[in-house]
């Protein structure tokens, strides 16, 4: 996809059904690591407000932040990229206008293909193992994930029951493939 942006090694993906906070996970985070915020139940202002509060950590330990949401709104709060849904994929191209970094989720082929057309940097590839977010559903295991990921084109990064030891596994099993990895909690 002719990245532009380098993305970081380790992300965390903001949830908030879980009980740990994301402030308090993200000053834990190692340096260099991502973060994308959803967050979207919250008010436009408490979002703000939760996102200058990331902002400050973010700046102090060299962490890249993803608003998942529109690209001016990411541009206007400062923040490094947008996180995409599959519904927003039309939107990529004025994110990469605003320089922007673009990532998007992918769960099975339809959305890789259109994570590709969309030309993102980065993208979730889920779930590839157990979760404890998502009870029950159904993982992709290797075989699938590596499909998707080649398939997406950007920078394969998953997310879904990982581990750094399960990230460290998946980074010898890729072959030609360097993925990052994601965890909620």
């Amino acid at each position: 996809m002719g990245r532009r942006h380098p993305l970081p090694p380790q992300w965390l993906f903001s949830d908030e059904r879980l009980a740990a906070g994301v402030v308090r996970l993200t000053a834990l985070l190692p340096p260099g690591s991502g973060i994308v915020l959803r967050h979207d139940s919250l008010s436009r202002g408490a979002r703000w407000r939760l996102l200058r509060r990331l902002m400050r950590i973010a700046r102090a330990r060299g962490l890249t932040i993803l608003l998942a949401g529109p690209p001016d709104v990411a541009r206007r709060w400062g923040v490094d990229g947008v996180h995409l849904r599959q519904h927003d994929a039309r939107r990529a191209a004025q994110a990469r206008r605003l320089g922007l970094i673009v990532t998007m989720p992918v769960h099975d082929p339809r959305e890789a293909r259109r994570a590709r057309r969309a030309k993102a940097d980065g993208v979730f590839i889920s779930p590839l193992h157990p979760t404890r977010s998502h009870p029950g559903a159904k993982s992709l295991g290797l075989a699938a994930w590596l499909r998707l990921a080649r398939l997406a084109g950007g920078q394969p990064i998953a997310l879904g029951g990982m581990t750094p030891t399960r990230a460290r596994a998946l980074n010898r099993q890729a072959r030609g493939l360097k993925p990052s990895w994601a965890a909620i909690d």
